[in-house]
């Protein structure tokens, strides 16, 4: 499952590390945009496959961030 981001900001911290078991609702990263910190949540649980971006990188609104198997 693909983890999109839905603002466009900088990456402030990453949350999870591959390979970690995540329920639904867990923050995976957390998205700077206009000085707010916008959580982004696992859809449903998984385990993290892939992580795409890193903190202090700059993301686009539909950008890939997390694979989430």
């Amino acid at each position: 499952m693909k983890v999109l981001s839905e603002v466009s900001g900088s990456v402030w911290k990453v949350e999870v590390a591959v390979g970690q078991a995540v329920a639904e609702g867990d923050t995976l990263l957390i998205v700077e945009s206009m000085k707010m910190e916008i959580p982004v949540s696992a859809p449903k649980a998984g385990t993290v496959a892939e992580i795409r971006t890193a903190e202090g990188e700059p993301v686009t609104d539909g950008q890939l961030l997390v694979i989430l198997n």
